[in-house]
């Protein structure tokens, strides 16, 4: 019996997945839990059409952050800090902060976590610092630490 996951089943696959299974197996346990349907030509048309969308979703922000990276290597992002003489900052630019200001001036949704600071940025000035952008793409973005 051929049947289609509709969650992921421990030794068997991943969401989604067509699989062939036993006939109790999967009339007796998988159907009756929700844990499957039948691989009808109905629901593999609509699987197909998921995975259509699904391919063009992915293409579109694989797209939007190959364009960011190009755009953020090009024009730094501001971040405004508080600093003493010297040039030096009262604490440091951390990635938290770094990402606020992509969102509040590009509109960029980059989680904190993607941002990676070699050494704390505790100076004005530019600085350099590499984000992962999306799953496989990663670009350096310029951070232009301002006086607050």
């Amino acid at each position: 019996m051929k049947v289609i996951l509709t969650a992921d089943v421990k030794g068997k696959g991943k969401k989604g997945d067509l699989i062939e299974v036993s006939e109790g197996y999967g009339r007796n346990f998988l159907l009756p839990r929700g844990l499957a349907e039948p691989a009808t030509a109905d629901n593999l048309n609509v699987k197909k059409a998921q995975d259509e969308a699904h391919a063009r979703k992915v293409a579109l922000e694989q797209q939007a952050a190959r364009e960011a990276a190009e755009k953020l290597k090009v024009s730094p992002v501001k971040v405004p800090a508080k600093g003493g003489a010297g040039g030096r900052l009262f604490g440091a630019v951390t990635s938290k902060e770094i990402a606020e200001e992509l969102k509040k001036q590009y509109g960029l949704n980059v989680p904190k976590q993607k941002i990676v600071l070699e050494e704390p940025i505790k100076t004005f000035g530019v600085h350099r610092v590499k984000a992962k952008l999306y799953q496989d793409i990663a670009g350096e973005i310029l951070v232009q630490v301002v006086e607050a």
